[in-house]
Formats: C-alpha cells, structure tokens, sequence
C-alpha cells in the first residue's frame, strides 16, 4: 500500500456508527457531524477571496455585495450536492466519475482539474506568504518556504484520523472568522449602502471581471471534488432511514459552515468599501499589501494585525485542503496515488516561481480566481448529471427542482465567462 493510501486509511479510521452517535444526545451528536463542510468552507475564504473582495470593495463600493451573496448560496447548493454524493453511493465525485464516463473523460477532467488544482495552489500559497510578511517582514520567498512547512504539519494531522484535521481547519476558519468580525465592528460600514449593495447591477466591463473572480474565488472546484470525499464512508449506517439522518445532518454542516464564511465574505468587501471606497489616496486599492497599509493609516495597528493574522490563518489552512484535494481528484480519476508531501513539495513550485521572479501576488491571486471560474462548470456539470441518475443516487436522487436550479446555476456561471472571454479579447 502507497504512503498516501495508508494516509488515507488512517484519514478514515475511527468512523463512529450513525447509532453510536445519536446515543451521546441531541446536542453532541450535532456537534459530532459538523465538519466535512467546515474543511470545504476554509476553501470559500481563502486568500482569493481577500484579493477580489478588497478590489470589489475599493473600486466599486458595495456594488458586488449581491455578487458575493449569490455566489454563497450557490456554493451551498453545490456543496450539499457533493456532500450528499458522497454519503449516498460510497465514492467520490472524480471515483465515478471515472466509473460512469469513458476513460478519454475521465482524463480530460483530471487534466483540467490539475490546472485548477495548480490555480488555486498558487492563491492560497501566495496568501500564507504575504500574511507572514505582513506580520513578520519575512521576504516573500522564505515566507513561501515556512508557508510550504506550515502545510506539512497540518497534512500530518491526516494520518491521526479525519476529526483532528477538521477541527484544526475549522479552528483556523474560526481565527478568520473573528478577525472580520472585529474589522466589522471597529469600521462600521453603512447600513443603507450595503442594502443598496444587494440588488443585483451591474457597472461595465470592469465589474463583471471582478464579479467572475468573485464566482471563481467563492465556488471553488476543488471542494467540489473534495466535500464528497469527506463525507463516504464518514458515518456508517444500517439502512435508508439512517442515511437520510446522516443527510439532515449534512444540509445543517452545509448551512452553518458556508454561512460563516459568507458573513467573511460580505464583511470583507463591505469594510473595504466602507474605508478605501471615494476616499482619496486609497479609491484605487488593489493590493493586500495595500489595503494592510490603509488598516493601519486609517484605523489602527490592531485592525492591521488582524487583516494579517486572518489572511495567514486563510492561507495556511486553504493550502492544506487544496493538498488533500488534489490526492482525491488524482487517485479518483485516473487512479493515481502518490505520497501526499511530495504532491505537496510539487505544488508549491508556480507559486515560489512567482514569488521568486517578483509578480504582483494581489494580481497573481485576481487571475487564479478568475481562472478558477473557468473550471467550475468542469466539476458542477459531472455532479449535477450524476446526482439526477436513480441508478447512482437511489432513493435520494435529486428533485427535478433541484437539477434545474443547478442546471441554472452551471448556465449562469458559463456565460459570465464567455462574456468575460469575450470582453478581454475585444469582441464584445
């Protein structure tokens, strides 16, 4: 057995029995479901999200905020789709995927699932770096190099089985969490422009660029993946009504963990707004180093240091699940397994290249986010086609309703990318 494969073994041991759980009470057994969507929600405030909400925020106001909204509702449709996948048939999206579809498929997603593993390695990498930079001064290239060995110690949690490494992740979510909250509460954004925020318009081409990266930055396609590798195998059950208990407790997992990291999301662009927006000298914000610099001129040390300790808590522990997902997405699809701190140590290669070579990590993490739009339809598509069939799913196929709203969902995401192509391109 490969290294990974035993990590995963591990990562799986101490499933406690559906049964066994209820029997500790109501409120215990709540708390004992609560993860797999926790891990997935560290991904929904990763340090792209830092980049596209301070541009959003900066540039536009709260003109995005609905942007932002939408964006976490669909993540929690998607979400629970995956999750449900998982706890339905056992296997995960990229396992039947490569089950149900031709081989030359199954490549071709797991290829294109690499390039938006590789993305999003290169904003959650860059993140971690510029939060130690911020905090310590440390160059941007050693900083990358203790970011790679903070990933290290959290992957060795895997091998001590799943809780440890979720509630380590839904730690670092709640260190995030608490550092916008204290943003939030300090800056006192606007009531009225944040109402104003979330009806849904729109100002040229700009914006829709910012609003793609949004969409890109909040519905991740490697969590997509992921969610249904936390979930098979995580509870047992005895039969279908248990497993619809496990369901219920998976939509409510879905619900609060996604619901945390909206507030993040929405706190985020509308601090932004609040203080760098129609404010001369700082209208044009569009750097973490920047905005780190605008907390300090403009509110205090304390709300900068807490910007930086968030965004380094947002990129260690995204950088870590993005690790963990790139082994489901390989050994799902094609059936390849290699050690998981070797996947690591490659990983990190693009983003100490653009570390090293000097490009702007604010910009570098605008476009992954972007680009990470592009591979959404890639993994929404399979999971919707795949969780509609009643030969996969069972009892617990979708809803026509259901499908068609994620149906819609793929749609809308399709298009604001063709637009966008086209924008860039000069066509449109």
């Amino acid at each position: 057995m490969s290294e990974s494969a035993e990590a995963y073994d591990a990562f799986r041991h101490g499933a406690t029995p559906l049964h066994t759980i209820l029997a500790r009470g109501r409120v215990r057994a709540m708390l004992s479901m609560l993860g797999p969507a926790f891990v997935a929600a560290v991904a929904y405030v990763d340090p792209g999200n830092f980049a596209t909400n301070i541009q959003g925020g900066a540039r536009f106001g709260y003109l995005l905020l609905w942007v932002v909204l939408a964006a976490n509702l669909m993540a929690m449709l998607i979400q629970y789709l995956s999750a449900k996948l998982g706890v339905v048939t056992d296997r995960n999206l990229p396992e039947l995927c490569r089950e149900h579809y031709p081989r030359p498929v199954a490549w071709a997603l797991w290829i294109q699932a690499e390039a938006m593993a590789m993305a999003t390695d290169i904003a959650e990498f860059l993140g971690a770096a510029l939060g130690l930079n911020l905090l310590f001064h440390v160059p941007l290239l050693p900083a990358g190099f203790i970011t790679g060995a903070i990933a290290f110690v959290l992957l060795e949690l895997q091998r001590h089985g799943f809780r440890r490494f979720e509630l380590a992740i839904t730690g670092l979510l709640g260190l995030i969490l608490l550092g916008f909250l204290y943003e939030t509460v300090k800056i006192e954004p606007s009531a009225s422009g944040a109402a104003h925020g979330l009806v849904p318009h729109l100002d040229g081409s700009s914006s829709v660029y910012l609003a793609v990266g949004i969409i890109g930055a909040t519905v991740m396609p490697h969590v997509i993946y992921l969610h249904s590798a936390l979930t098979k195998g995580r509870t047992p059950v005895r039969n279908e009504a248990e497993r619809t208990r496990v369901l219920r407790f998976g939509r409510a997992d879905v619900i609060v963990a996604l619901g945390f990291a909206g507030l993040v999301n929405m706190a985020m662009l509308a601090v932004a707004a609040k203080l760098f927006h129609d404010r001369p000298g700082y209208s044009h914000t569009d750097t973490i180093q920047g905005a780190h610099a605008g907390f300090s001129h403009l509110v205090g040390g304390t709300a900068a240091l807490a910007f930086a300790v968030a965004l380094l808590a947002s990129g260690a522990s995204s950088s870590s699940v993005g690790t963990y997902a790139g082994q489901v997405v390989m050994a799902g699809f094609v059936n390849l397994r290699i050690s998981v701190f070797a996947r690591r140590a490659l990983t990190m290669l693009p983003a100490l290249v653009v570390l090293g070579i000097g490009v702007s990590p604010t910009s570098a993490l605008v476009l992954s986010q972007v680009v990470l739009s592009f591979g959404i339809p890639f993994a929404l598509i399979p999971l919707v086609l795949l969780t509609r069939r009643r030969d996969v799913m069972g009892a617990h196929v979708n809803r026509l309703p259901t499908t068609v709203v994620a149906v819609g969902i793929a749609a809308l995401i399709s298009g604001l990318n063709v637009f966008l192509l086209a924008q860039t391109v000069g066509l449109a």
